[in-house]
């Protein structure tokens, strides 16, 4: 569903991006070409912040907002998700935050005030809060990762992480085609 936020933002979303029925995107959302929007997602870009303004969120072209993904914003604040870049299931991104190209997100996991750069993996039920994560980070499954981290601790994504990654990528792209095709069928 795409609908109005309560100061007359509309989404704009790519007509060559495909949006699931049950997904909710509301306000001043930017959605470009062959984004796939999973059942139940909610982008949601309808707070303003104290001059009554408000950034948009930005799904780049090629990334996917899987199953019940919830992405909002704190005051609006911008968030920005790069090309090629998968938000995996019920994962949580509340701005402000920015996450770069070819980066994935695993499920459940949370961010909050952040930059991911470009390449990152974030694996399942991760939470990273106040900090910016260099290039090629590998955070593992249940990682806390805030200002007070190492950084330096945590490893580089390594090939199979890398390729897992780009696989996703890659079938949720082939997905926006397939539904699509399927569009002409309803």
């Amino acid at each position: 569903m795409l609908r109005k936020n309560p100061t007359g933002h509309s989404p704009q979303v790519s007509t060559k991006a495909f949006i699931d029925p049950t997904a909710v995107i509301c306000g001043r959302v930017i959605i470009e070409d062959y984004v796939y929007v999973g059942p139940y997602a909610v982008i949601r870009a309808d707070e303003i912040n104290e001059q009554g303004e408000m950034e948009p969120i930005i799904i780049g072209s090629h990334s996917n907002i899987q199953d019940g993904v919830v992405i909002h914003s704190k005051s609006g604040a911008a968030v920005t998700i790069g090309s090629g870049s998968s938000i995996a299931h019920r994962a949580i991104v509340h701005g402000p935050c920015k996450v770069d190209d070819r980066v994935f997100i695993g499920f459940n996991s949370v961010l909050f005030n952040c930059h991911i750069q470009s390449g990152c993996v974030i694996r399942y039920n991760a939470v990273v809060d106040g900090v910016t994560l260099p290039e090629n980070t590998y955070i593992p499954s249940t990682e806390r990762v805030g200002p007070d981290s190492d950084l330096a601790a945590f490893d580089r994504v390594d090939p199979a992480s890398l390729q897992f990654s780009e696989e996703v990528a890659t079938t949720n792209v082939q997905l926006v085609e397939g539904y699509q095709h399927l569009r002409n069928e309803f």
